[in-house]
């Protein structure tokens, strides 16, 4: 597996669902039912902040920061989503995205990244 990071842009949105839609239906990564459309992602996360990570040209993993607040305040304060497809997990591919996602989001003006873990029912 030889992995390549990238910016997220709109043609990736079909396997980026693909890949949410797997980790929804894990039960274990979000409190989403199901993936929104683009449109609606898209206004829901930071404009910079998206990669993805593709392998031999298929996308295996995303990565993207979204606001926790209209705050102010928090204007420094970024949720991190990481998601890595079926199959590909356990491969280092969250690493190189977070890799990515940290410099990219200090260059922005964030200073704090916050995630949440599901424990397993």
């Amino acid at each position: 597996m030889t992995i390549e990071i990238s910016p997220m842009t709109a043609s990736h949105w079909g396997a980026v669902c693909q890949i949410y839609a797997q980790g929804i239906a894990t039960g274990m990564a979000t409190f989403e039912s199901q993936p929104p459309g683009w449109e609606q992602w898209d206004k829901s996360h930071l404009v910079f902040g998206r990669f993805v990570a593709s392998d031999a040209g298929e996308i295996v993993g995303w990565a993207a920061l979204s606001p926790v607040s209209g705050r102010c305040c928090y204007r420094g304060v970024a949720e991190v989503s990481v998601y890595v497809r079926d199959g590909c997990r356990s491969r280092g591919v969250g690493r190189l995205l977070m890799e990515a996602i940290i410099p990219d989001s200090e260059r922005n003006g964030i200073w704090t990244l916050q995630g949440g873990t599901f424990r397993p029912v």
